[in-house]
């Protein structure tokens, strides 16, 4: 998992008024724990970009968009619910250096990995609907996308027999 750098900088409250009741204090926990994952994801897109060829930009501008779009309806569900998102690092630490087409490919399946952790953690700590749907979308998207980086890569095998499972 990649780690920040620096401590995140103090977010100031949202000035939107909650428009469905707060979430249990698990639920935010795992909620804003997802929230920092897709943070993750889409720096990791970042970074990658510099060490993959012009073959890969399709497949880094999908996860880029869909880990941004992810983010920010995270952001929305936190605010609804009278949370403050948390907000971005400025850089994250990731487990090894990327040096290379293989090392950018094992981030970026490290990342999804990430992301079927956190989200399985959303859904194993909230009885509401709504966010139960949210998380197994988000769940399933991102255990597809991992699958897939793990093809490009040449990794075995493509997908856990859990996805999500730490």
């Amino acid at each position: 998992m990649t780690q920040p750098v620096s401590a995140t900088e103090q977010a100031q409250p949202s000035s939107i008024a909650p428009s469905r009741a707060p979430l249990p204090q698990d639920t935010l926990a795992a909620v804003q724990a997802a929230l920092g994952a897709e943070h993750a994801a889409v720096w990791v897109y970042g970074l990658v970009s510099a060490f993959l060829p012009a073959s890969f930009d399709a497949p880094i501008l999908a996860g880029t968009t869909a880990h941004r779009a992810r983010r920010d309806a995270t952001e929305r569900l936190l605010g609804s619910a009278g949370a403050v998102p948390q907000a971005a690092e400025p850089a994250y630490l990731p487990p090894k250096p990327v040096t290379n087409q293989a090392s950018a490919l094992e981030l970026l399946v490290g990342a999804e990995q990430d992301g079927t952790v956190a989200w399985r953690a959303v859904l194993e700590r909230t009885d509401d609907a709504d966010v139960r749907k949210i998380a197994a979308e988000a769940l399933t998207e991102t255990a597809v996308r991992a699958v897939r980086w793990r093809k490009l890569a040449g990794l075995a095998p493509l997908t856990p027999s859990m996805p999500g499972q730490p």
